[in-house]
């Protein structure tokens, strides 16, 4: 039985839902966010709250029950809060720099790397060793840093490398010498 599936979602004020088919829209003060759902879940929007349910006890539809609540109360929060992912650069003379929207990385390659945002999408360069994704769709905004983060992921020995704020890095003993 989903636990999640079961949890209503919780509509705040200043977000309306609207529903047409399979096909929900999510408006706040941030944007707007738009996803249709399986057929086979079944959302019920009510004033303050969306509920999901689901016709039976199958696989398929178990697993979608709590991805299809996730998903919808994701689109709430990036409509009201939004989302945004934070990168450090670790590395002799690894930097990040905006050119206009377009986000340029020097990370030890003979070429800088460049990354363009999507629509919604904002990119913002702190310092020249942070680099700070941030949007309304939770799904956006984690693709992208993972596609920064890609470009040099953490090594284990010297820890250099492109990481999530706060991520942990287990670091390996180099050669011994002998």
């Amino acid at each position: 039985m989903s636990r999640i599936g079961n949890k209503p979602v919780v509509i705040p004020s200043g977000v309306t839902v609207t529903k047409n088919g399979q096909e929900v829209t999510v408006k706040g003060p941030k944007g707007e966010l738009t996803c249709t759902f399986s057929p086979i879940i079944e959302i019920n929007v009510g004033e303050a709250e969306v509920t999901f349910t689901r016709p039976n006890d199958e696989k398929e539809s178990r697993s979608l029950h709590g991805t299809t609540r996730a998903v919808f109360n994701n689109m709430v929060v990036g409509v009201t809060e939004g989302f945004a992912k934070e990168l450090e650069l670790i590395g002799v003379g690894y930097r990040a720099q905006l050119q206009g929207t377009k986000l340029v990385l020097n990370v030890g390659y003979s070429h800088p790397v460049e990354f363009t945002p999507e629509d919604g999408i904002t990119v913002e360069v702190p310092s020249n060793t942070k680099v700070i994704v941030r949007g309304i769709s939770k799904e956006k905004v984690g693709a992208l840093a993972a596609n920064i983060r890609d470009v040099r992921p953490p090594e284990p020995y010297k820890g250099k490398g492109i990481r999530y704020v706060n991520e942990f890095v287990r670091r390996k003993e180099g050669k011994t010498g002998k």
